[in-house]
């Protein structure tokens, strides 16, 4: 009995440590996540930014401001209709008035739309697409600046001591040039966000992750930035994506637990 106990023993040591190492084999070496899931995963939570059809309608209320202020000016200021049914319809209120006051209308449209468009492109920011949010940064603001421009414009002819002809003249054409260039900053902006919401795309560092990977199995890659980038922009880009990153890492977790218990 005392000849055997130690052998059962020895035979014991090494069985209990091949269950020990199976137990962490089968943690480590469990089934994995694939990237192509977690990806898809990624692209089902993809949100898209709703700012086109606002767009849009400021585009639209922009050109149709333009023709009322037109038509305003001709018929009842220049004096070129009826001036019965001009005073009928504005109600004694003048005709430079009422452009004045469609203006600020107009302008007061602009803003709410640019705070809110911010909002939006921010929280675009903070899911990762940060590419998208520099190449639209300045695009977004152009309108409102043009705009604010404008006013400024008709401020200053308003000081103006002018005859009323050359004043309405004047008038129409800041109106007009306005519109000819913040309309197609305002056109270009809806597209660019259409695009993006049409594909769906994965943040920038899901993408660059993949492009690593082609790019490791076909040649070496480099290290460090290369070609003329400012300090500043390297800066802003290392922040921005830190500030990804700690979202994206608790996120993570999160995704994985839901992903692991469907398989």
């Amino acid at each position: 009995m005392d000849s055997k106990g130690p052998l059962l023993y020895a035979h014991a040591g090494p069985s209990g440590d091949m269950t020990l190492s199976t137990e962490e084999d089968s943690l480590v070496e469990g089934p994995l996540i694939s990237a192509d899931a977690l990806h898809s995963a990624i692209r089902r939570e993809f949100q898209t930014i709703p700012t086109t059809c606002p767009a849009g309608l400021l585009s639209l209320l922009h050109v149709l401001y333009v023709i009322f202020s037109t038509c305003v000016a001709l018929l009842c200021v220049l004096k070129f209709g009826q001036e019965e049914v001009c005073t009928n319809i504005l109600h004694g209120v003048q005709g430079d008035s009422v452009i004045v006051f469609g203006k600020v209308f107009l302008w007061v449209l602009m803003l709410l739309f640019s705070i809110w468009m911010q909002h939006h492109h921010t929280r675009v920011r903070s899911r990762g697409y940060l590419q998208f949010y520099r190449r639209t940064r300045r695009l977004k603001q152009l309108p409102l600046i043009l705009h604010s421009i404008g006013n400024v414009l008709l401020l200053a002819l308003l000081a103006m001591k002018l005859p009323q002809n050359l004043h309405m003249y004047l008038m129409l054409s800041i109106l007009g040039l306005e519109l000819l260039v913040a309309l197609p900053f305002l056109v270009y902006y809806t597209v660019k966000v259409m695009q993006f919401n049409k594909e769906r795309a994965a943040p920038d560092v899901s993408q660059e992750e993949l492009s690593h990977t082609g790019a490791v199995r076909t040649a070496p890659t480099e290290t460090g930035f290369r070609g003329p980038t400012s300090l500043e922009e390297v800066v802003e880009k290392q922040a921005d994506l830190i500030e990804y990153l700690k979202q994206h890492n608790t996120l993570l977790s999160k995704r994985l637990l839901n992903l692991t218990a469907q398989h």
